[in-house]
């Protein structure tokens, strides 16, 4: 690292570590000169105008900071502008441009899993991860489905806004996918915690978790031992990362080395 080097960041309440290794083994493969490292703040106005103050070139926003953000930024890309929440900043010569690289990879993850927009869903949590996975469902013609979130206020203004039903329960509601974006299987007091009854699993076609860490989730592995086909959380971090990548650098990097990368971060 030197004078010339390129500097990108994340920005959350609880720093990890996935985001920074991956990056940076990614521009080690590579041969670029950039350096990825975390922060948090108390200060988001000041974070911010030190980003572009300081010609750092891309920050990753994390909660609490995906919406308090967009106010301190000079435009939204479309990604964005979706689900008014912001978790990348590019900063194109002083200028902060927000986007939702979560948003793009779930579009882009339902797309290369071949799931057929009419098939009918049930979606399990109403923040803002939900809000990305629910506006990526409608965006990519999903018209038929179910937002099941025990906040009741939270859970009919993301089904109001995206046509979609709404309950506070989950009951013995099924459907041919099953989408939880919750806490339930994350490392942690609900690690053992499962998404969706066994019932309701062995009645899908498809499970998709967004929980990144375990990438194999109660939910998952259930599903997994009935044969069922599974999109992982592990899936969305790594694309919504490799799009960060490729926003800040220009540079697209080889398959092989999206998994290098991908599986040096997770050790």
């Amino acid at each position: 690292m030197g004078r010339d080097t390129t500097l990108c960041m994340s920005l959350s309440a609880r720093p990890g570590h996935f985001g920074s290794r991956f990056h940076n083994r990614l521009y080690a493969l590579l041969g670029l000169d950039y350096v990825y490292k975390a922060f948090s703040t108390t200060d988001l106005p000041g974070a911010i105008g030190g980003i572009r103050a300081l010609g750092i070139r891309g920050c990753a926003v994390s909660m609490p900071f995906k919406e308090a953000v967009i106010p301190l930024l000079d435009t939204l890309d479309p990604s964005a502008r979706a689900i008014d929440s912001v978790n990348t900043i590019v900063n194109d010569g002083g200028r902060l441009t927000g986007a939702n690289t979560d948003y793009l990879a779930v579009r882009a993850l339902l797309d290369r899993h071949g799931i057929d927009p009419t098939t009918r869903f049930v979606l399990r949590g109403s923040g803002g991860m939900a809000k990305a996975v629910v506006a990526a469902l409608r965006d990519s013609g999903f018209r038929h489905g179910t937002i099941v979130a025990r906040n009741a206020a939270a859970g009919a203004a993301l089904a109001e806004r995206s046509g979609f039903a709404h309950a506070t329960a989950l009951g013995d509601r099924t459907a041919p996918l099953l989408v939880n974006v919750t806490p339930l299987g994350m490392e942690g007091p609900d690690a053992g915690a499962l998404a969706f009854p066994e019932a309701a699993i062995a009645a899908c076609a498809v499970a998709f978790d967004v929980v990144a860490l375990p990438s194999r989730t109660p939910f998952l592995a259930a599903a997994e031992r009935l044969g069922k086909p599974c999109i992982t959380g592990h899936e969305v971090l790594v694309l919504q990362g490799l799009e960060q990548f490729i926003r800040y650098t220009g540079v697209t990097p080889s398959s092989a080395q999206v998994a290098d990368a991908a599986a040096f971060a997770r050790t």
